[in-house]
C-alpha cells in the first residue's frame, strides 16, 4: 500500500508526533478497521478472526482508507449453531493452544488457554484504539510491573485528561 501501514503514521521515523494525526483521520481510521472486522466476523463467507490486530497490521491506501491486513495466524471459525461457541475459532486449526497475537494486544483470556475469539479481535482494537489517542504503545516502557495502557487511561480519567489524549491531537 502506498501509505504504509498506521503504525508508520502514529510513530514516525523522525520521533516527531504522528504525521497527518487529528481527530478526524482517526475517527475515519477506527470506522474503517470496524467495517473490516465486522466483515470478517459478521459477513465473509468463511469467518475469520484475525487474532494479531496492531497497527502495522492496518494498510492505507492511496485515499489513507485502512484495510486489515496480515492475515497469517488468522484463524477460521466453526459456526456451532448455538450462542454458547459462537465466535470461538476451530480447535483444530494447526496453530490449536499457541498464544495468539502480538504482546501488548493479546486478549488476557488467550494466556489463560482460551480458545481466540472474535471478542479477542475486539480487545486488540480497543487497545489500539487507545494507542491511536495517547499515542503510546501497550509495550511502552512507561508500562512495567502491572501497568497497561488501558490501566495508565483508567488512572488518568476524568480527572486529567489532557495527559491521555497525545499532544498532536492536542
Amino acid at each position: 500500500m502506498t501509505n504504509g501501514s498506521l503504525e508508520k503514521h502514529l510513530y514516525p521515523r523522525d520521533g516527531g508526533p504522528g504525521r497527518g494525526m487529528d481527530v478526524a483521520w482517526l475517527v475515519g481510521i477506527a470506522g474503517d478497521i470496524v467495517e473490516g472486522l465486522t466483515y470478517l466476523h459478521h459477513y465473509a463467507p468463511v469467518r475469520v478472526v484475525h487474532c494479531d490486530l496492531k497497527p502495522s497490521n492496518v494498510l492505507l491506501d492511496d485515499d489513507m482508507t485502512a484495510i486489515v491486513a496480515d492475515f497469517g495466524i488468522a484463524q477460521l471459525v466453526k459456526d456451532m449453531g448455538d450462542n454458547d461457541n459462537a465466535g470461538f475459532a476451530d480447535p483444530c486449526n494447526s496453530t490449536a493452544g499457541l498464544l495468539q497475537g502480538s504482546v501488548g494486544y493479546i486478549a488476557p483470556e488467550y494466556g489463560l488457554g482460551g480458545h481466540p475469539s472474535t471478542e479477542g479481535d475486539v480487545y486488540s482494537f480497543g487497545v489500539m484504539l487507545l494507542e491511536m489517542i495517547t499515542g503510546k504503545r501497550p509495550t511502552d516502557v512507561l508500562f512495567q510491573e502491572g501497568l497497561t495502557l488501558h490501566g495508565w487511561v483508567r488512572r488518568h480519567h476524568p480527572h486529567d485528561v489532557t495527559a491521555i489524549i497525545a499532544q498532536s491531537l492536542l
